[in-house]
């Protein structure tokens, strides 16, 4: 039996730093545009899906290519719902239709950085590994060791251990790129989408990521994709 693959791309209603976020125009169109392209490009999936509980997002996603089978509950659609529920409520829709996945690729609405390459990248690894997820990391710009915390009123080192360590001697520490994730979804559903092993990372440089969490984060990312464009 052929082993299926799902992208399912996360884009509720409600944003309330950035009104209309997921649908915002970026570069000439709704940011959400490149995560269903880019997904659709990579060739790898059975199904390229919008999981959102708008009517808006809905419709711009099916112009797009992907499909909305069913809306997200109204459970799964409010601030504190996690992306690892979202996720489950995916997959337990679609087993209710009698269609199983045996991997599964979560991609973000706003995240223009994403490309079909990273994405085949990334699911190459996860089936080669035979590892639970596959997640893009870009290293921290500054050594987190020399940071500096405010204790009544004053600047002082975290660690001082690490003041004249040299920065290249510091081990390099990494952080989630909010782009995508890959999953082997048995080993997913295993653990309630709480996955904290058995993960290969994809390291990105930092000129290809950007959270997006208000207008100057919106205007940066701008900045940045126009500039990576030149370059892809």
């Amino acid at each position: 039996m052929k082993e299926k693959t799902v992208a399912i791309i996360t884009a509720r209603g409600g944003s309330k730093r950035i009104p209309g976020k997921n649908i915002k125009e970026f570069c000439g169109k709704p940011i959400i545009q490149y995560s269903i392209e880019a997904a659709l490009a990579a060739g790898i999936f059975d199904e390229v899906m919008v999981s959102t509980d708008d009517n808006k997002i809905a419709e711009i996603s099916r112009k797009a290519g992907a499909v909305v089978p069913f809306m997200r509950s109204e459970k799964n659609a409010d601030d504190y719902a996690t992306t690892a529920d979202v996720i489950m409520e995916v997959l337990e829709n679609y087993e209710k239709q009698d269609k199983h996945f045996q991997y599964a690729s979560c991609i973000y609405p706003t995240a223009p950085f994403v490309t079909a390459e990273k994405l085949k990248s990334a699911y190459k690894i996860l089936k080669e590994k035979q590892v639970a997820m596959v997640m893009p990391v870009t290293a921290f710009s500054f050594p987190p060791q020399r940071c500096v915390v405010i204790k009544e009123g004053k600047l002082e080192m975290k660690w001082p251990e690490y003041r004249n360590t040299r920065s290249q001697d510091l081990e390099p520490y990494y952080h989630d790129c909010g782009q995508f994730y890959f999953y082997d979804v048995a080993a997913f559903k295993k653990v309630k989408g709480q996955v904290e092993s058995n993960i290969i990372p994809i390291i990105m440089p930092e000129a290809e990521v950007q959270d997006i969490d208000n207008l100057s984060d919106w205007q940066l990312a701008e900045i940045k994709y126009k500039a990576a464009m030149k370059l892809w």
